[in-house]
């Protein structure tokens, strides 16, 4: 009798796979609409992601979580609007903020709370503003350049928290409790390691891993290269004279 695949233990949703959502602070996102000044009232530490938070609490009571910037710390004021200054923490919309500008947590549309530049020590850059279209060209972490709304808001600075995964886990267990406190499924093991009732790539002498299956294909079966249509040396190579 086979066995359930991780893939599919994982998409069942047990207690296993869960994410501990009761140990986070809330979600880090600028309100819809919010202008004005306020302040740090502290930074925390969030279990699940890779950069500490900053809880602002405003003049009228507002409170809502932001990434740190480098440099930031308890009480220093942060001013949200259109009328802010260019200051590390403050949050501008794009097209108030001059080109070669440092900015995170960059919103993909006016309103939707920031979704670009999150990571601990990564930053976009500004490049040029489109006023007759009202778009602004900004530059990811990636190196890819994008145009993004000139309405949308950004952080001024860099996000807190870089080289963390620079340094290295030197031993198993550091990285168990690194797992477990981000609901990580670790180790995990190779299907082609397995045996055949386990896995459909387990199995055989040789093991040399499983063929393309359809997207349409059960949970079961569905793993390694799904609907690819083409694999291997051969596969690279083609890509890379498509590309010249």
């Amino acid at each position: 009798m086979g066995k359930r695949i991780l893939v599919q233990r994982r998409g069942r949703g047990g207690s296993q796979f869960r994410s501990p959502s009761w140990k986070r602070d809330g979600p880090v996102r600028y309100p819809p609409a919010i202008s004005g000044y306020g302040y740090v009232i502290e930074l925390l530490h969030e279990p699940g992601l890779n950069a500490p938070v900053a809880r602002i609490r405003m003049s009228d009571g507002t409170e809502f979580f932001n990434y740190a910037a480098e440099g930031m710390y308890v009480g220093q004021r942060i001013e949200v609007g259109e009328n802010a200054s260019v200051k590390p923490g403050n949050v501008l919309p794009l097209n108030k903020l001059p080109e070669g500008t440092m900015v995170f947590n960059v919103e993909k549309l006016p309103g939707d709370g920031g979704k670009y530049a999150r990571s601990g020590g990564s930053y976009a850059v500004v490049l040029t503003h489109r006023l007759d279209v009202g778009k602004t060209s900004i530059r990811l972490p990636s190196g890819r350049v994008i145009d993004v709304d000139s309405r949308a808001r950004a952080t001024v600075g860099i996000v807190a928290g870089g080289g963390r995964i620079e340094k290295p886990m030197l031993k198993a267990g550091a990285k168990y409790y690194r797992a477990r406190a981000k609901a990580w499924k670790w180790p995990t093991v190779r299907g082609k390691a397995m045996s055949a009732y386990a896995h459909p790539h387990g199995g055989g002498s040789h093991p040399k891993g499983g063929t393309p299956v359809p997207r349409t294909a059960p949970p079961g079966q569905k793993v390694g290269f799904i609907a690819s249509r083409c694999t291997g040396r051969g596969c690279r190579r083609a890509k890379a004279q498509q590309k010249i």
